[in-house]
């Protein structure tokens, strides 16, 4: 591994971590918020969802959102499967039944995804990297296991450029283009994107 690739790999690290904490500090109260108003929906079920992703490496690790779907949705999925608007494995339906009238708005404002803060500084992603999926690796075809290169991210070029209209290998194609060319500054500018796409409501959960 070059120099140059280690003190970008340093500085991101570096930047994730400041980034996420400073985050987590100023939405502490939007977080207590929200978990409290997820609790009181449904009393005694998780405010936290936690789903085993694939990431860097393809290692599966633990990411956590809040919670905006019914207790058995994971159990439901399968029914579903006829209705995905992309191929299988990867899922996506219209009008998820799954969805609560509470998860709906969180994911409409992209607020169910902040947990994942705590996932950046435990080390399991970036803030911007490639989306973590929730098949596993041994799904994809040898060309997109170059994806797991990278961290996977909160945010990537998927969630500003698309993402409802593309199928997984689009999304492949674009990711790894965008992260094979390594710069802080594109990343930097893309949180700013993600940032104007949440303000508009044009990201999805």
């Amino acid at each position: 591994m070059t120099s140059r690739r280690l003190m970008y790999r340093a500085a991101k690290s570096c930047l994730d971590v400041i980034l996420a904490a400073i985050a987590l500090l100023i939405l502490a109260p939007l977080l207590a918020i929200i978990a409290l108003s997820i609790w009181l929906d449904d009393p005694g079920a998780p405010v936290i969802f936690r789903q085993s992703r694939c990431g860097y490496g393809g290692r599966r690790f633990e990411l956590f959102k809040f919670r905006t779907m019914v207790r058995d949705a994971d159990a439901l999925k399968e029914s579903l499967r006829e209705r995905s608007l992309v191929a299988w494995p990867d899922f996506r339906v219209a009008n998820d039944p799954r969805v609560t009238r509470l998860g709906r708005l969180l994911r409409r404002t992209s607020l169910d995804e902040l947990p994942q803060l705590f996932n950046v500084l435990r080390g399991d992603m970036s803030l911007v990297g490639p989306r973590p999926t929730s098949f596993d690796a041994s799904t994809y075809a040898l060309w997109q296991t170059a994806r797991l290169d990278f961290r996977p991210g909160i945010t990537g070029p998927w969630q500003v450029t698309g993402r409802n209209s593309m199928d997984f290998t689009e999304r492949c194609r674009l990711e790894i283009s965008f992260f094979r060319r390594r710069s802080l500054a594109r990343e930097l500018w893309l949180l700013l994107r993600t940032a104007g796409c949440v303000i508009r409501r044009t990201g999805v959960a």
